[in-house]
């Protein structure tokens, strides 16, 4: 037999289980890091789904009158109470966000390692700012009587739905901003030209890390807009 001839593919299911478990072709190409980061998106769009149908199924099941989000969530400006203020300001901050790590995966593609770094630093930055405005307004609603256990303004089980829904999307921004800036540090520093071997170094001249982690963050992007959609404006 020829040293270049190669073993034949099985067919159906079982060559299916094959080719992805070998990685004949599935993943051919594909940085290892990169596929991994689809995979784990993949199980956490599963996790965000199943929270906003139970959102939709405790509100549609419930008796007792759902909050008016126009209020509960209104910020007092001179005297004038100003629906879904700051919410705005975070939406607004969390998209920016995705533009400036667009444009760092596109900078670090073209080695323009300072630039990159810059804008990592400034989306973690925007990512921090998101953070903190979401704690500000925890402590409000908590000042204003909200709990898991409790509302004073309608349904109970608002409190304890959107607790859980936005704490869990808040973790996953907190962990992105601090990757974020271990990526960043890396980045200015030459770590990724160098080839210095370390933690999320991978090969000399390589910046997959820097595409992987913005597809982490677009998620966390894109997973905010369908929970301001549900929360906020439904």
């Amino acid at each position: 037999m020829s040293a270049t001839s190669k073993v034949p593919l099985k067919d159906g299911m079982e060559g299916f289980v094959s080719d992805w478990a070998s990685d004949q072709r599935a993943f051919k190409g594909v940085p290892w890091g990169k596929a991994m980061m689809w995979i784990f998106l993949l199980s956490d769009t599963f996790i965000f789904s199943i929270f906003l149908i139970g959102y939709m199924t405790a509100r549609w099941s419930t008796v007792e009158p759902w909050p008016n989000t126009s209020e509960v969530f209104a910020l007092t400006v001179n005297g004038v109470s100003v629906p879904l203020l700051l919410i705005a300001i975070m939406t607004f901050i969390l998209i920016t966000s995705s533009g400036t790590m667009a444009m760092a995966v596109r900078s670090g593609y073209q080695k323009k390692r300072k630039q990159a770094a810059a804008l990592l630093y400034l989306t973690a930055i925007l990512g921090l700012s998101f953070v903190g405005m979401q704690a500000f307004e925890w402590s409000k609603l908590i000042e204003e009587g909200i709990r898991p256990w409790e509302n004073p303004f309608g349904a109970r089980q608002f409190g304890s739905i959107f607790f859980m829904v936005t704490g869990f999307h808040g973790f996953h921004v907190s962990v992105g901003v601090i990757f974020l800036f271990i990526t960043a540090r890396k980045v200015l520093r030459g770590d990724y030209d160098t080839g210095r071997r370390g933690f999320f170094t991978w090969q000399k001249g390589r910046y997959e890390i820097v595409e992987t982690m913005g597809l982490y963050w677009h998620f966390v992007d894109l997973v905010w807009v369908f929970i301001f959609a549900f929360f906020y404006l439904w």
